[in-house]
């Protein structure tokens, strides 16, 4: 996709599809999300270098030609979804929260392309005998953000360090180079975990003792405790609340809308379809239900793509027919089980960021007529 408006700090490009779009295929190939804090950086691949330091044995400078050609590429098929995904639900049913007003369209799910991470810090050669409580960090210094003078954030090199954490660095998007927008030349996918820790346009890679110094690790993505009702409330939980890395299993519904009238079929029910992810690691989706009595009552989906079994770290698409009565204000929810026996609950606790929402898929107001 051309990247041709003048998006900057002041302005980046942040932006969601309808849902009902999103779901029109397993993999996400148009309607993808976009979160930035900062302007698009250009870079010339021929050029770019990425940096591995810290505790190796070896600092390493490795450019794009070397990702592709030194490497063993690895795909993996995963959602990337936006911590604030679903925030606007948040706001609303419960209260205000401090954030861009995401809707339920801030996940993509797409098919990713190059080296493992593992490999690269092999070859580096970690100069830690335990990696226990030593993370990796990625920066991106290609342009200041909104926050912070460069972006960066961390994940534990346990996780990275995992052959089954299928954590790479992608240099393709869906069989295609990495789009402008997505990170090109090279940008890091953390399945599994919040899309904040997947830094597009990778500068350095460093192991080191601490996670990430940088504001977007340390200052936002977490999930603060209901005390902190305000900026000046969180100041004091910034230092003690963990970073989000995983992210919760969820659903949405994307048919029918809040707010939407449609009609029941012959046989007194409606169509509902949605998308579910699984928690973290403990893919995939093995069920998702649909309820019209306020959960009273069940009724199982019919799992689509991404149900076979494999797909570990991406979306599942569903489709279930509810039997509904006619007429107005009707409110039908959904929930998902993963593999690891994650449950969604009916609905999180507050926090001020109002990220990890995860609450019951729901579309209120529905008039079935």
């Amino acid at each position: 996709m051309a990247i041709d408006e003048d998006y900057s700090v002041e302005k980046p490009l942040n932006r969601e599809p309808p849902v009902k779009d999103l779901i029109s295929s397993f993999i996400t190939q148009k309607e993808n999300y976009d979160r930035n804090h900062g302007a698009i950086p250009h870079i010339d691949a021929t050029t770019h270098v990425v940096r591995v330091d810290g505790a190796v044995k070896e600092v390493l400078n490795l450019s794009i030609s070397q990702l592709q050609k030194d490497f063993q590429q690895h795909d993996v098929i995963c959602a990337l979804q936006c911590a604030g995904n679903r925030r606007h639900t948040m706001r609303t049913l419960l209260k205000e929260v401090d954030g861009i007003d995401w809707g339920d369209g801030a996940v993509m799910n797409c098919q990713w392309s190059g080296p493992r991470l593992r490999d690269v810090l092999r070859k580096a050669g970690l100069a830690v005998s335990d990696p226990t409580g030593f993370h990796v960090a990625f920066a991106c210094f290609q342009t200041e953000t909104q926050d912070d003078s460069w972006y960066g954030s961390s994940i534990a090199l346990e996780r990275a360090m995992r052959e089954d954490g299928d954590v790479i660095l992608a240099l393709k998007m869906n069989g295609d180079v990495l789009p402008v927008n997505h990170g090109y030349p090279v940008r890091v996918i953390v399945p599994g975990i919040a899309g904040a820790r997947s830094v597009k346009w990778l500068d350095r890679i460093t192991v080191q003792s601490e996670e990430s110094r940088n504001f977007y690790q340390q200052r936002d993505y977490k999930i603060l405790p209901p005390e902190a009702t305000d900026k000046e409330a969180a100041a004091k939980y910034w230092d003690i609340t963990p970073a989000i890395q995983d992210m919760p299993i969820n659903s949405v519904i994307a048919s029918p809308q809040t707010g939407e009238t449609v009609p029941v079929s012959t046989d007194g029910t409606v169509e509902v379809k949605g998308y579910a992810l699984p928690q973290g690691d403990q893919g995939p989706i093995v069920k998702v239900e649909v309820s019209v009595d306020d959960g009273k009552t069940w009724v199982e989906a019919d799992l689509l793509d991404g149900a076979d079994g494999k797909g570990k770290w991406c979306w599942v698409l569903w489709r279930a027919s509810a039997r509904i009565e006619r007429g107005p204000n009707r409110r039908i929810q959904s929930r998902a089980t993963d593999k690891g026996g994650n449950v969604q609950e009916p609905c999180p606790q507050w926090n001020l960021r109002g990220v990890g929402y995860n609450g019951y898929g729901e579309s209120r107001d529905v008039s079935v007529v």
